[in-house]
């Protein structure tokens, strides 16, 4: 698929499941057949929030996602703590530049050896714009097996802006489209009482709306907030808004 094309259809996507399927093989077809896509709307100074609301989406291995992601190793990833302070893309060379210079910590090193073990070991990382300090979105690339560094840069130098323009679009597209992130879906009545709430609504208002008693609407709002991992409804709204999870439109 042509540039113009992938950008059309970006436009059209209707799921995550159809755009990343997709988004892999356009990737593909620059030799980066490895993608970890990571995106957080809770970053703070010292965490990037609950690693249940992040929004991951790979077709690396399960093996791989269970060492590199479930496990934690992502945190101290060098390139991780580069998109952490840096837009744009950035070449894995910078790795090998600091081990080089030996001033990986250990725990950096670990995910080094890590990445080794599996194969990972020459890519690019694309950090996206973020409009608030809460918010940070990134995308790794790792190139084929075979491809050594030198490869890679030299790929980038002749298309590189276009692998940053179709994945900084990939990442916009991304940002509206409903996510459950695993074990905090709402389900639909869940979802219209906190829409409702979110209108500004009371609970005799929605009780009447929605053709519920109260105690059922209370009920439905603290299940809501139990499923979302929060104390009070207005975070509850707040969270369900940002993983555009409320007003959604019914297949």
């Amino acid at each position: 698929m042509k540039l113009r094309a992938y950008l059309n259809f970006l436009c059209g996507a209707r799921t995550l499941e159809e755009l990343w399927l997709e988004h892999v093989e356009q990737m593909k077809a620059y030799r980066f057949d490895r993608l970890i896509y990571g995106y957080t709307r809770h970053k703070t100074k010292t965490s990037l929030g609950d690693p249940e609301d992040f929004v991951i989406l790979s077709n690396h291995c399960a093996e791989y996602v269970q060492g590199f992601v479930n496990s934690g190793l992502y945190f101290d990833a060098p390139m991780l703590q580069w998109a952490l302070n840096n837009e744009g893309a950035g070449s894995w060379r910078m790795v090998q530049e600091q081990l080089a210079q030996q001033t990986l910590t250990p725990q950096a090193q670990k995910v080094i050896d890590f990445n080794k073990a599996m194969g990972v070991r020459a890519g690019y990382t694309v950090s996206f714009y973020s409009a608030s300090q809460r918010f940070k979105g990134a995308i790794s690339l790792a190139a084929e097996e075979d491809l050594s560094q030198d490869d890679v840069d030299e790929i980038w130098a002749k298309d590189g802006h276009d692998i940053i323009l179709m994945n900084n679009v990939a990442h916009l597209k991304i940002l509206t489209m409903p996510y459950d992130p695993p074990n905090r879906g709402l389900t639909k009545r869940q979802r219209e009482a906190l829409q409702w709430v979110g209108d500004g609504k009371t609970t005799q208002d929605i009780a009447l709306l929605m053709g519920l008693t109260p105690a059922t609407v209370e009920k439905h709002l603290r299940l809501a907030r139990e499923a979302l991992a929060v104390e009070t409804t207005a975070h509850a709204v707040l969270k369900a808004a940002l993983h555009n999870q409320m007003y959604v439109m019914e297949n």
